[in-house]
């Protein structure tokens, strides 16, 4: 079996995620390939399309998002995604249990009693209607259960539901409140999708191979949020290619996918907040060689977000006051060449100081 270090990884990563070199490819063909991009804040793939591609501009996406060919909502991780129309709807179904879970876990307590049948369907006929925000959701159901808080009716809601989120939220140069639309109503062809559950779930892991492999089944299960993937990956069998990675265990990967190996460059790149090459692994040793935590602060995705140097994250920016600010993550030099041990062996260089 042949063995990738993290170097390795490093680049094929970068390379599927279209970060080696600007891609000559429309936006829609980007937000495919990538299978979504993070969009919690809303205006973060706008940031994520302008490092990838070589001739993005944001009127693009406006048009995207307000001609429902792409949509903003709830998928992997439970957290809101730019993904394409199709993989919407063919993606959703999967991830149903995980947002019951996470719908019991954090509102259980507040729900006991409540006929989660009659809760859905009440929000059904809500949500067909109009798009409403949450607050407003709630506003329409608490009168048939006037005994329970009527935000945890309405998150419930936004749990059980298949729901976009609809502009302006979302759009360059506009925006507003998160307001939910059942998808059934906000999609002309709400039907894009025949796959029958297991093959779409197969579909989904190799998508991912696709735009963050190679990868192991943990690092496929922390981007999905998904359990139990070790099922499909052997279904999958020959259809994948197994590596051995830095500590030996089995990476999977497409057979024909780019691995473009050590020795190609990889220039300074700017990475939105909450940008999936942080996000998705359960080892992100491939792009993070000092083991810090991604920061995750609040804002618009537009003025702040992180900084790849030779393909790996050294810093943080933000933009206020019309100025762009650069801060370099500080390791001491004893430390960073311990952690680089392995990672940089083929260029021999320190990790960059913080000036």
């Amino acid at each position: 079996m042949d063995r990738l270090d993290h170097l390795d990884l490093n680049r094929a990563t970068l390379d599927r995620q279209l970060l080696l070199r600007r891609a000559e490819l429309p936006a829609w063909n980007a937000i495919e390939h990538l299978a979504g991009l993070q969009a919690q804040a809303p205006l973060a793939p706008y940031v994520g399309l302008w490092t990838r591609l070589a001739d993005f501009a944001p009127d693009e996406l406006n048009d995207l998002l307000s001609e429902r060919i792409v949509v903003r909502a709830h998928l992997m991780r439970n957290t809101v995604h730019l993904v394409t129309a199709e993989d919407y709807v063919c993606f959703r179904p999967l991830f149903q249990p995980l947002m019951d879970r996470a719908l019991a876990g954090h509102f259980g307590p507040a729900l006991r009693g409540v006929d989660l049948d009659e809760l859905q369907a009440a929000a059904t006929s809500a949500l067909a209607r109009a798009p409403l925000t949450r607050g407003q959701l709630a506003e329409r159901l608490a009168p048939r259960w006037p005994d329970r808080d009527p935000a945890s009716l309405a998150y419930a809601a936004t749990h059980l539901l298949p729901l976009v989120q609809v502009p302006p939220r979302g759009l360059w140069g506009s925006g507003g409140q998160a307001a939910w639309f059942l998808a059934a109503a906000w999609l002309e062809d709400p039907s894009l999708c025949a796959a029958e559950p297991a093959r779409a779930l197969e579909q989904l892991v190799l998508r991912y191979l696709d735009a963050y492999g190679p990868a192991t089944v943990n690092d496929i299960q922390a981007w999905s949020g998904l359990s139990r993937l070790r099922e499909v990956t052997d279904r999958l069998g020959a259809r994948l290619r197994s590596f051995a990675g830095p500590d030996g265990a089995e990476l999977l990967d497409l057979p024909d996918a780019p691995r473009p190996g050590s020795h190609v460059p990889a220039p300074p790149r700017f990475l939105p907040e909450y940008d999936n090459l942080l996000l998705s692994h359960s080892d992100r040793t491939r792009v993070i060689p000092h083991q810090r935590p991604v920061p995750l602060p609040p804002g618009n995705g537009a003025t702040g977000g992180t900084f790849l140097i030779d393909g790996w994250w050294q810093g943080n920016w933000q933009l206020r006051d019309q100025r762009l600010r650069i801060r370099h993550i500080r390791i001491g030099r004893e430390v960073a060449q311990r952690e680089a041990e392995g990672v940089r062996k083929d260029r021999h260089r320190d990790v960059p100081q913080a000036v």
